[in-house]
């Protein structure tokens, strides 16, 4: 109950700033050089994939400008999972590049975000019974089998959340949601991105149960650690009153 009323009185936070000005002016011939010096030796000629990577001709505006955006593209390693960190590309490479890839085939658009029109309890519902069970109940990732780890969410902003919604990046399927529970999705995460945690550290956010596996621990040890010492102190002073 107490959660529901805080998230019914929970403000609407901002709609995030997307320049699609700057994504229509892109230049499409700029990204098709960036394209073939850095992204052609794995998904081959045009996007028709290669032996490193998959083909991409179809993957849509949303997909490559999260995997540029997030820093997860261009792969180091073709063999290991895409992980988020600083974009190889400037913001009007990026642009340049998704153009490109965008004129080659069809795919998903990036999405607009509006997390103002999003309704934060439809946001909760979705993201429990869609996304927990991989990014966990906190956002904070989690293993999905296979090798593979469900980053945390903790560190995205509200375009990569929609973006992935709808181009599925890795194992993450592609979600049907529409405007506005997708909208409802990216408010709910950005309110777990905000939420204060009164009671001290959460192990992670983990639940109760390890939390609490936790906490006895450390008081077990605290309670040896003081016996120790009163034992250590009482055997002192009986080798002093015996002399």
């Amino acid at each position: 109950m107490l959660a529901v009323v805080a998230l019914a009185c929970l403000g609407p936070p901002g709609a995030p700033a997307v320049d699609a000005e700057a994504q229509e002016a892109a230049d499409p011939a700029r990204g098709r050089e960036l394209f073939v010096e850095s992204c052609v030796s794995c998904h081959g000629v045009e996007g028709r994939g290669g032996e490193f990577g998959p083909p991409i001709a179809d993957a849509g505006a949303a997909a490559v400008d999260f995997q540029l955006r997030t820093g997860r593209m261009p792969l180091a390693n073709p063999q290991g999972q895409a992980v988020r960190k600083p974009p190889a590309f400037g913001p009007e490479d990026i642009d340049a590049i998704v153009a490109y890839v965008s004129s080659l085939g069809g795919g998903p658009p990036i999405p607009s975000v509006d997390i103002s029109s999003g309704d934060l309890r439809l946001g909760q519902n979705l993201f429990v019974n869609n996304c927990a069970p991989c990014h966990g109940a906190t956002a904070n990732g989690g293993a999905v089998g296979e090798g593979a780890l469900a980053p945390t969410l903790h560190a995205s902003e509200p375009i990569d959340v929609a973006e992935a919604v709808v181009s599925g990046p890795g194992q993450m399927p592609v979600f049907g949601f529409d405007d506005e529970e997708r909208n409802s999705v990216v408010r709910y995460v950005v309110f777990l991105q905000r939420e204060r945690q009164p009671g001290g550290a959460d192990i992670g956010g983990v639940g109760p149960v390890p939390e609490g596996y936790v906490a006895w621990a450390l008081g077990t040890v605290a309670v040896v650690a003081i016996c120790l010492f009163i034992g250590r102190r009482r055997s002192g002073r009986g080798q002093g009153s015996s002399t």
